[in-house]
C-alpha cells in the first residue's frame, strides 16, 4: 500500500484503506492534536473507517519524544496514532496555514487540543473555519473547558486525576494520594471525543450543518466518577464516597502469584466459600451481605489467605472457572497470546516502514455489517509531504462533496 501517492489530488482518500467499509468510511478527519486524548480519539474514528490526516508542527507531536525501548520510533506514538496519514505544517507560516485551510474546505471533522485562546491567534478558530466549511464538525480537546478561570491552563491526565480526587481515593485509606497509571483520563476523553464527533455527524445528516464539540479532561475525570459525584440536599459534604466493597473483593496472594476475586453477590460468595473449603463462612449470618463482609474483613481475609495458599493464582483461576469472577494478575505482555484476545481478534499484525512488523490493538468496537478496513501503521514524521505538495498544486479551491 502506497500511502504517499495522492488520490484524485486529495490527501484524503478512502482508497488508502484496505478491507471492508466501516460505519465512518468516507469521513475525512484533520487531526491537529497531540499526546493521547485527541490523537487516540481520532484513531477510534479511523478504526471505524474514517480517513484521518495527522497534522503535526515542525517539531512533531511531543509524544514522539517520550521514553521508548524502541530506538527508531516511540512505542506510545505508534499505539496512539494507528491508521493515519501524516504531514507537518507550521501554522504560524502563511503558506502552511493556507494549505491547512484548503484541507478544511473538504474535511468533515477537525480535532485540536490547543488551549482556548490559541486557535484564534493561529487563524483556525471555530468561527473562521465555520465560514469556510459550514458542514465541519469542529472538536476542541482542552484541559478545563472553554470558559472559567482555568480555561487557559495546560491540562494533563495526571494533573486532572490529582485535582478531581481520583488520586486521593486511589490511595490507601489514610495514606498518601496515588496516581492511576495508564492515562485513564486521556483514554476516556478519547472515547468521549469519538462518541461526540459521531453524534454530531449523525445530527448533520438531518440539519446539513456542522457544529462545535467540546471535550475536556476535567469533564472526562468527573464523568468517570459519576457514581461518586452525588451530593444530596441536606447531606453532609464530608462523607465516604469510596465505592470499594473491601475485604473479600480485591487482590489476594496465592501460593504463587496474586488473584483478584469479586464475590459481592450471594451466589458468588457461596461459590467462593465452597471452592476454597470455607463453608462455615458461607453459612454464618454475620457475613451474609457485602456490607457485613466489609465490616468483618479482619476475620474473613486471614482465613481466605490461608485457603488460597493451597494453589497458585493460575490454578485458582482455572478451579473457579465461571463460578467465581476472578483473574490471576498478569503482565500486559501476556495479552498478546491470551486465547480470549486471539478469539476476539483484538490484536492485529501491522507493518511499519521503520520498525517492521508488530502486533497491536485494533478495532475496539465490533460492527457486524460494516466491520471496518484493516489497520495500518502510525505515520513516520511528515511521511505524506510529497502528497501534500501535489495536493496543494491540484486540489480544488471549493469544498468537494464529502462523507455523511
Amino acid at each position: 500500500m502506497d500511502k504517499t501517492s495522492p488520490d484524485n489530488a486529495s490527501l484524503f482518500g478512502s482508497a488508502q484503506r484496505q478491507g471492508p467499509a466501516g460505519p465512518l468510511s468516507g469521513i475525512k478527519v484533520l487531526d491537529l492534536s497531540a499526546y493521547i486524548a485527541g490523537p487516540y480519539g481520532c484513531t477510534l474514528l479511523a478504526d471505524q473507517g474514517a480517513d484521518v490526516l495527522k497534522v503535526e508542527p515542525p517539531d512533531g507531536d511531543n509524544l514522539r519524544q517520550y521514553p521508548s525501548t524502541l530506538q527508531a520510533e516511540s512505542r506510545a506514538f505508534m499505539g496512539v496514532n494507528r491508521s493515519k496519514r501524516g504531514v507537518s505544517l507550521d501554522l504560524k507560516n502563511a503558506q502552511d496555514l493556507a494549505k491547512l485551510l484548503r484541507l478544511v474546505r473538504e474535511a468533515d471533522v477537525l480535532v485540536h487540543n490547543f488551549r482556548p485562546a490559541v486557535p484564534k491567534r493561529l487563524g483556525i478558530d471555530h468561527e473562521r473555519l465555520n465560514l469556510l466549511n459550514p458542514r465541519l464538525i469542529y472538536c476542541a480537546v482542552t484541559g478545563y473547558g472553554e470558559a472559567g478561570p482555568m480555561k487557559d491552563k495546560a491540562g494533563y491526565d495526571q494533573v486532572l486525576q490529582t485535582m478531581t480526587g481520583m488520586c486521593t481515593l486511589q490511595g490507601k485509606r489514610g495514606g498518601a494520594p496515588e496516581i492511576i497509571y495508564g492515562s485513564v483520563v486521556d483514554y476516556y476523553a478519547a472515547a468521549l471525543l469519538a462518541a461526540g464527533v459521531s453524534s454530531a455527524l449523525y445530527e448533520r445528516e438531518r440539519s446539513g450543518l456542522g457544529q462545535f464539540v467540546g471535550v475536556s479532561l476535567l469533564r472526562s475525570a468527573l464523568t468517570m466518577q459519576s457514581a461518586r459525584m452525588i451530593w444530596v440536599e441536606g447531606e453532609s459534604l464530608d462523607i465516604g464516597r469510596d465505592m470499594r466493597s473491601g475485604g473479600v473483593t480485591g487482590i489476594h496472594p496465592a501460593r504463587e502469584g496474586y488473584l483478584y476475586i469479586s464475590a459481592n453477590t450471594p451466589r458468588f460468595w457461596q461459590a467462593l466459600c465452597r471452592k476454597v473449603g470455607l463453608n462455615a463462612l458461607a453459612e454464618d449470618p454475620r457475613y451474609d451481605s457485602v456490607r457485613k463482609r466489609a465490616e468483618h474483613a479482619a476475620d474473613i481475609v486471614p482465613q481466605l489467605h490461608v485457603a488460597l495458599a493451597a494453589h497458585t493464582a493460575m490454578e485458582w483461576e482455572a478451579l473457579f472457572g465461571d463460578e467465581v469472577p476472578c483473574a490471576a494478575a498478569r503482565r500486559v505482555e501476556d495479552m498478546f497470546e491470551h486465547p480470549q484476545v486471539l478469539a476476539e481478534d483484538i490484536v492485529a499484525t501491522i507493518e511499519h516502514p521503520v520498525v517492521g512488523a508488530y502486533r497491536g490493538v485494533t478495532r475496539p468496537i465490533k460492527f457486524g455489517r460494516t466491520p471496518g478496513p484493516a489497520p495500518f501503521a502510525s505515520p513516520v514524521f511528515n511521511q505524506d509531504a510529497e502528497a501534500l505538495a501535489s495536493y496543494d498544486d491540484n486540489a480544488p479551491s471549493k469544498q468537494s462533496g464529502s462523507g455523511a
